[in-house]
């Protein structure tokens, strides 16, 4: 008897229905759901090469978001963050360098060029 031990405690995951955790079983019927309504729904008005795509195509969104996950986040969660952060509360970062040597010195320099202009009329 073999038993299989995470390096990383958490991420086990517990294999409830036919070796897929209660999230993943949960989306996977979903999506099989959604792929027989759009076939019966899809079948009478286009061909059956056209219904299959479509029905690939409707489950997959499904499909994945039982199974992916990012970051640690499952798939609802990392939607839920990134429409809170391109949609809802964008933030836009300006950057506005500031040259501290410059600010200290702004007196001195600006002393100096009246200085060089003078003599530059003094030359002519």
């Amino acid at each position: 008897m073999e038993v299989k031990i995470n390096r990383e405690i958490r991420s086990y995951t517990e294999a409830m229905f036919f070796g897929l955790s209660l999230r993943q079983f949960f989306f996977s019927v979903a999506a099989l759901a959604v792929a027989v309504t759009l076939y019966f729904l899809l079948k009478p008005h286009v061909g059956a090469e056209t219904v299959s795509w479509m029905c690939v195509l409707g489950a997959a969104p499904f499909a994945a978001m039982g199974f992916i996950t990012y970051h640690g986040m499952p798939a609802e969660q990392f939607i839920m963050a990134w429409l809170r952060s391109e949609i809802l509360e964008p933030d836009e970062l300006l950057f506005v360098p500031e040259n501290v040597y410059y600010e200290a010195l702004k007196d001195t320099v600006a002393k100096n060029e009246k200085e060089a202009l003078r003599k530059n009329d003094q030359i002519r």
